[in-house]
């Protein structure tokens, strides 16, 4: 099969087309190589998804802190939340920490 036969072929004429060529080119040039290809699209796309899923992960955790707040916001819960967590007293108090020998070997087995 020689050059000449070849030329003579349906499907060459219309791939040796001009247009279709530029129009390749461009299609290859916009997919791969351009600043705004598919594949940086791609790229950008996920990370907007994973950044969604952070933002609603954050939404529910803000929701979480107003509830805590808004219960806060009571005296006497205020008052329970530092005796518990920071172990805060009243004058002329004594605070009593109860430790169980099981949280204790926990607390061991962390430090090792």
């Amino acid at each position: 099969m020689g050059w000449k036969e070849i030329k003579k072929k349906k499907w060459f004429a219309w791939i040796s087309n001009i247009y279709v060529i530029v129009l390749t080119v461009f299609l290859i040039w916009m997919l791969f190589f351009d600043t705004n290809s598919l594949l940086i699209h791609w790229e950008l796309r996920k990370e907007i998804k994973k950044l969604e899923k952070q933002q609603e992960f954050l939404k529910e955790q803000i929701e979480t802190d107003r509830a805590i707040i808004n219960k806060l916001s009571d005296p006497k819960e205020l008052e329970k939340f530092a005796r518990e967590q920071y172990y805060l007293k009243k004058k002329n108090e004594e605070i009593y920490l109860i430790e169980y020998e099981d949280s204790l070997k926990n607390v061991k087995n962390e430090e090792d």
